[in-house]
């Protein structure tokens, strides 16, 4: 979990992946790495997810793949079989998060309220999803849920874009920002993968240059 962690952590960015054909898997998972960010969220809500995430973890183990969208305990085990190392999920379900905690699968369950927060903090978890983002007020209600709950950190996801990313890795309580803007579905649709690389490389050079200057 730790060394999940501070990958994701030290990359800033986690790309969230919708994959309709799993033939896109592997050239998707070469322009990630190319472009500087070697990890992915791929949501399981589409029928290729699952043979996705299989293809790019035999095909690219260098690369840090989980997955997202994740609502069955079902969903986390066919992701684990398939070589998914992190499980993602919107909300806080307490019976995928316990699922994953009993059999050391790192989890981020998506959370907006202090509720949640205690929930997750009950559990031990250091690291939540905040999803989604914008719409529930972004930085500055990360920082009021974190204000009594001072151990959790964050992974903002939602409405998370090149404009406002600034905005959220500037917060002490942001670990890293899931978002969609570097792997559009209509980029992958037409296999503009050189696209998707260029796009890759400009948000890994965007972190590096937040960071350098904070």
């Amino acid at each position: 979990m730790n060394d999940i962690t501070s990958l994701i952590s030290s990359l800033g960015i986690v790309p969230v992946v919708v994959l309709q054909d799993a033939k896109d898997a592997e050239p998707l998972a070469e322009a990630l790495i190319a472009g500087g960010l070697p990890v992915a969220e791929v949501t399981f809500r589409t029928d290729a997810a699952e043979e996705s995430i299989r293809i790019m973890s035999r095909t690219h183990p260098e690369m840090l793949v989980g997955a997202g969208t994740v609502l069955t305990v079902e969903q986390v085990d066919r992701a684990v079989e398939a070589g998914a190392k992190f499980i993602v999920s919107p909300g806080f379900d307490p019976e995928i998060v316990d699922h994953c905690l009993e059999n050391s699968i790192p989890v981020f369950p998506g959370i907006v309220t202090p509720t949640e927060a205690a929930q997750a903090v009950k559990r031990g978890l250091k690291i939540v999803k905040f999803f989604p983002a914008e719409q529930f007020g972004g930085v500055s209600t990360i920082k009021a849920i974190s204000a009594p709950y001072t151990q959790l950190k964050f992974m903002p996801t939602g409405g998370v874009n090149a404009k406002n990313l600034r905005n959220y890795l500037e917060c002490s309580k942001v670990v890293a920002c899931g978002g969609s803007w570097m792997v559009k579905a209509d980029l992958i649709k037409a296999g503009d993968f050189a696209k998707i690389r260029e796009m890759t490389a400009e948000a890994a050079a965007l972190v590096k240059t937040i960071r350098e200057e904070n």
